[in-house]
Order: structure tokens, then C-alpha cells, then sequence
């Protein structure tokens, strides 16, 4: 069974749902497609069980660092330290987990531009521990607006997302200076990167309502 959802993890990470057929998978595992249906009921069976196996796994660890990360500044989150929590921690299981993990990050960052039916799977296997980071950032920058966070939450997740999916594309563009599999690269700038736009438009926002603002 674990053959199985590793091959279907490798097929659906490159042409999607829709792009594989039940017996793409019984031809990657190499056996008969009865033995697909055996265990599964259908392909649509196949691609849950292929989230459900790692989707709780980084969602804890992202949750248990979020939790350890909020104790240790003592309930004074800096913008940073909460986005280290969250984005190191899933960096770390891509970089360190293998191919499957290399594979689950393609086909997460794929179902999160999917406008059909995306937005619900991401929803519901993820709102918690994305929800929690959002009230880290809020306690970080109390004076924002609400829907400032959430915007900065947007771009954090689609450059995430981009980094999961490893187009190439930056390999192309840099003539080689940077991969888009090198994790740690990634990891060395991305939350500081981000603090730094979620800090600067937030407190630019702040200053131009404050001019706006009526007298007294």
C-alpha cells in the first residue's frame, strides 16, 4: 500500500488529479490495476489517502513549533520569530524528508493554484495551524489592520508555495547563481524577507491613516 501512494504521490505531484489514471499507478508500482482497486475504491480514494498521509504530519510540526515558539517569547511574538516557527519547520521537513516529501510539496503547492476545488482541500487540511500563525502576527503588530495581516499572509504562502512547487524557473533566470531546490538557501531568507514587507506595510498603512485622520 505504501508502494502505491508513494507512486500515485510521484504522479499526482506531476500532471495533477486529473492528469492520472488508475492504471498510470499500477504501471509506475508495476502491478495489475485490481490491486489498486483492492485497497482503494477509486482514484479519487487514491489522492485522499496520498494527503492524508503527510498533510497532519507538517501541519503538527508546524503547530507544535508555533506553540513552543509563543511560550518562549512569553506571549511577545516578533513578526520574524513567528514566521521562522512556521516556515522553517516546513522547509526543514521538505528538505530533510526525501523524495516523498519533495513530491508531497509539488502536489501542495499545485492544489493551492487549483481555483475548482483547491481552496477547500488547502482549507481543510490546514486552517488551524495557518490561523494560529495569524494570531501570532497580530499580538506581533496589535496597531495593524486585520486585513493588512491577511494580505501579508497571502504572499507568504504563495512564495512559499512557489518554493515547494521548484519550477526552475529561478535557475533559469540566475543563470545558476540559485536553485530552487536548495531549501536552505530558501530557508536563510525567506521569513526575514517577509517580516521585513509585513512590518513595512503594515506601519506604512498605520502612518497614512493617522495623516488622514480628522483633527483631534
Amino acid at each position: 500500500m505504501e508502494q502505491i501512494l508513494d507512486a500515485a504521490e510521484e504522479l499526482f505531484s506531476l500532471h495533477g488529479l486529473h492528469g492520472v489514471t488508475v492504471r498510470d499507478i499500477a504501471d509506475k508500482v508495476g502491478v495489475h490495476k485490481s490491486l489498486i482497486h483492492y485497497y482503494f475504491t477509486d482514484k479519487q480514494d487514491v489522492f485522499d489517502k496520498v494527503l492524508a498521509r503527510r498533510a497532519p504530519v507538517t501541519s503538527g510540526r508546524r503547530m507544535e513549533a508555533l506553540d513552543a515558539y509563543e511560550i518562549a517569547c512569553g506571549g511577545k511574538p516578533t513578526v520574524e520569530g513567528a514566521l521562522r516557527a512556521f516556515l522553517d519547520t516546513d522547509l526543514d521537513t521538505y528538505s530533510t524528508g526525501g523524495n516523498g516529501w519533495r513530491n508531497f510539496g509539488v502536489l501542495g503547492a499545485q492544489i493551492n493554484n487549483t481555483p475548482a476545488w483547491g481552496a477547500e482541500v488547502m482549507d481543510r487540511l490546514y486552517d488551524p495551524v495557518v490561523l494560529k500563525l495569524i494570531g501570532l502576527l497580530k499580538k506581533a503588530m496589535p496597531e495593524s489592520l486585520d486585513e493588512d495581516i491577511f494580505w501579508g499572509y497571502h504572499f507568504v504562502t504563495g512564495a512559499l508555495t512557489l518554493s515547494l512547487a521548484r519550477t526552475g524557473r529561478i535557475d533559469h533566470l540566475s543563470g545558476g547563481l540559485c536553485r530552487s531546490d536548495d531549501f536552505e538557501a530558501i530557508k536563510e531568507r525567506m521569513a526575514a524577507f517577509m517580516a521585513y514587507g509585513f512590518i513595512g506595510i503594515c506601519q506604512s498603512r498605520a502612518a497614512e491613516r493617522a495623516a488622514n485622520a480628522p483633527p483631534g
